[in-house]
């Protein structure tokens, strides 16, 4: 099911590194199968890391449920461009009650299972982990006296991670619909032929025990799925890593909880496209669609099927490989057995199923109608997704060539974590940034005379608690020293200063000594009431400011992370003409490029979509 609710509260863009979240493609589906990140800001090798569990396998077998953890660790994992599996380490986190009759046992077998057996065939280690052994819990029930427990099955839970050595060949399960070529001024828009391939570990046996289909309708089921043989598994891992280095992938998506159904409906949701999907007369439909056996589905290149089966082939898959799809312009989901249609169904149906509970939750916790605002969006097939603009030549960005390197304050305060990559990037930009920290001129160690630049960072100042950029503003403001520091700084014609998430707040509450700020507003609670953790686009608009010279008219997806960004003015009218001022230099717009005020588009609700300001001089 759709985890937006929680995925977009959590911050997931510090250090600036962030290469692979949850949110995937022009959609931002949380279907990515693990997480990438870059080693350092000017190279492209990098870490990934992915989770396996199948504790509900354990009720019937405790060592397949184990093995089956591994497994979908490494499915998932293998979305990123590792290399040899022997790079890969893996933590297992442990949960039984052991001193119960059976689950010491269980434990025994399942430890043994991946400890002794699995993993030495696969050649990959167990370095670290964590357990927890006392996974039961007894009363009494005050109704009846009864003496009743609950006891978790044996669990392992295992994060897989290894290093990477090309980030920019990470797949993902959005399915590719358009011809890769670039013509004037736009994208082709010549339909793609591709064929979706089931690699099937499970070798057809589609065993329901475990499944979430059997959950649903108050069973266990008797036969799991496992690993049944390592070797294939290794087969698998090699064959998706050779055919990912050679771009022969277009899409990628492991088969795990909720069985190819939930597989194929999650890449469709990725791509925003429908799928013709033919289920094999040999199987069952509901096995066939529900198991949860290991495996992963791929899209390729109609013109490259012979290459990508002969591979698979190769590395000793041929009984696990089949054909089972392409796509359609239908924006539905058409399941056929045997040439015969047994399912169809819009695709917006099926995502507002999916996403039900996470709209309920944000509706209950946030904001009611911002909920119900996102959730009309996900529904909306006219969609587009994000759609930048491009105005400018971003790889001649300005620089200072020269010797010099102006000196650059890189300010921060208690709590800001978004220095390091600020600084990288006015590093980059020809500058010399230097670690300021708000005590070093509260002491008057450090002078702001010193600087032609100064940027107040981001982050989670003071806790990041509510107003944490406006007490950041009172400890200059409210201090002699600092308010001369800061007051000088700004009146000078020789120096620009940017204030970005915690550090705009801190800079708006500075307005008072800022020549050209005084109408400024300040930032409060976003109308959705909770913290934003969101990709959102802007457009540039022409205003005085240095920063964004020559960008005007460019549509750019940014990283967005706050709790107080909506902008507050006085009065409705004191919105409407400072919108109309000249001064705004970015606004929130939808994905057709219009302002708006719609939620998630402009995650904070500022009037009017502004979310960058400057001043009169730029």
């Amino acid at each position: 099911a759709d985890k937006t609710f929680l995925i977009s509260i959590g911050d997931r863009t510090i250090t600036g590194l962030i290469h692979r979240d949850q949110m995937v493609g022009p959609w931002q589906v949380p279907v990515a199968d693990c997480a990438v990140t870059a080693a350092a800001f000017d190279v492209y090798t990098g870490e990934a890391m992915s989770m396996g569990e199948r504790t509900p396998v354990a009720v019937n077998n405790a060592a397949a449920s184990a093995r089956l953890a591994v497994g979908e660790a490494l499915t998932n994992l293998a979305a990123a461009q590792i290399g040899d599996l022997g790079k890969v380490n893996l933590s297992a986190n442990w949960m039984a009650a052991p001193a119960l009759p059976g689950d010491g046992a269980d434990l025994y077998e399942a430890v043994s299972a991946v400890g002794m057996d699995l993993c030495p065939a696969l050649g990959i280690t167990i370095p670290v982990g964590k357990d927890s052994m006392s996974m039961s819990t007894v009363w009494k029930d005050a109704a009846t006296g009864d003496q009743k427990r609950v006891t978790s099955p044996t669990s392992l839970i295992i994060s897989a991670f290894a290093s990477v050595t090309d980030i920019r060949l990470s797949l993902t399960p959005q399915l590719q619909t358009k011809v890769e070529r670039v013509v004037p001024n736009a994208l082709s828009d010549e339909p793609l032929d591709t064929k979706l391939i089931l690699i099937d570990l499970g070798l057809g046996k589609n065993r329901m025990g475990g499944s979430i289909l059997a959950q649903v309708i108050s069973q266990t089921g008797e036969a799991t799925p496992d690993v049944e043989n390592p070797y294939h598994l290794k087969g698998f891992w090699n064959a998706i890593q050779q055919l990912g280095a050679e771009k022969k992938l277009l899409a990628y998506h492991d088969r795990s909880d909720g069985g190819l159904l939930a597989t194929i409906v999650e890449m469709a949701f990725a791509g925003h496209t429908g799928i013709d999907l033919e289920v094999p007369a040999s199987h069952s439909a509901f096995s066939a669609l529900f198991s949860e056996e290991l495996g992963a589905v791929i899209q390729v290149r109609a013109d490259d099927v012979a290459y990508v089966t002969s591979a698979l082939r190769t590395h000793g898959l041929k009984t696990c490989v089949s054909i089972i799809g392409t796509l359609n312009p239908h924006h539905a989901l058409r399941i056929k057995r045997a040439g015969q249609e047994i399912y169809n169904e819009n695709l917006s149906k099926l995502r507002d199923i999916w996403s039900d509970v996470t709209r309920r939750i944000a509706g209950l916790r946030d904001n009611p109608a911002c909920a119900e605002q996102e959730h009309a969006l996900r529904l909306d097939r006219t969609n587009p997704g994000l759609t930048p603009k491009v105005t400018f030549d971003y790889t001649s960005a300005p620089a200072i060539t020269g010797k010099a390197r102006p000196p650059m304050a890189i300010l921060r305060e208690q709590g800001v974590n978004g220095e390091v990559e600020m600084a990288a990037a006015f590093t980059r930009a020809g500058f010399q940034a230097i670690d300021v920290h708000m005590t070093d001129i509260l002491s008057g160690r450090i002078k702001l005379s010193d600087f032609r630049g100064l940027v107040a960072c981001g982050g989670f100042s003071y806790g990041d608690v509510l107003g944490a950029g406006g007490g950041w503003a009172k400890s200059a403001l409210f201090n002699p020293r600092a308010r001369d520091e800061f007051s000088a700084f700004f009146a000078r014609t020789d120096t620009f200063a940017l204030g970005v998430c915690n550090g705009c707040q801190m800079m708006s509450n500075l307005h008072s000594i800022i020549p050209g700020a005084e109408g400024w507003p300040r930032f409060v609670q976003n109308q959705s009431e909770r913290f934003e953790a969101r990709v959102a686009s802007i457009k540039i608009e022409k205003t005085p400011s240095i920063l964004f010279t020559g960008m005007e008219g460019a549509v750019l997806p940014i990283a967005i992370a706050h709790g107080e960004g909506f902008a507050e003015f006085p009065t409705t009218g004191a919105a409407a003409a400072f919108s109309a001022s000249g001064l705004v230099a970015a606004r929130f717009v939808d994905n057709k490029h219009a302002v708006t005020q719609h939620y998630p588009l402009n995650p904070n609700g500022s009037p009017h979509g502004m979310t960058a300001l400057t001043t009169t001089t730029g």
